[in-house]
């Protein structure tokens, strides 16, 4: 009985991932400008990462399975954040970007200030 529950977790887990990849996929394909397209590949990604380290976690689970899956998902979730972040600021700065898509430019404002920041 306990295979059986495994594959059904197995089964819901990376078809929840394939799902997240897929809806990163259409995002990308589909939404207007670098902004939007940013936050439909981060979000999917780490949800999709999730899914994939729980099922490797839950299929095999020792201590150093899940520490390695904690770390992996700790990690890509600081780091996937910044590097859209850095995206975002240089297609801000190349002007990349759709403004009318925008409701408020506040980096916008911040450059016509001089208030540029680090």
């Amino acid at each position: 009985m306990t295979d059986v529950i495994g594959d059904v977790v197995t089964a819901v887990l990376v078809l929840s991932a394939a799902l997240m990849c897929l809806a990163a996929g259409v995002g990308l394909l589909r939404f207007p400008d670098v902004l939007s397209r940013l936050h439909a590949a981060t979000k999917p990604q780490i949800f999709g990462l999730i899914a994939v380290t729980a099922d490797v976690a839950v299929n095999n689970f020792t201590l150093g399975t899940v520490t390695l899956s904690v770390a992996i998902v700790a990690f890509q979730a600081l780091t996937a954040p910044m590097a859209a972040h850095l995206i975002a600021r240089v297609a801000h700065d190349t002007d990349r970007f759709r403004p009318e898509l925008l409701i408020v430019d506040e980096l916008g404002r911040a450059n016509r200030r001089g208030d540029r920041g680090a």
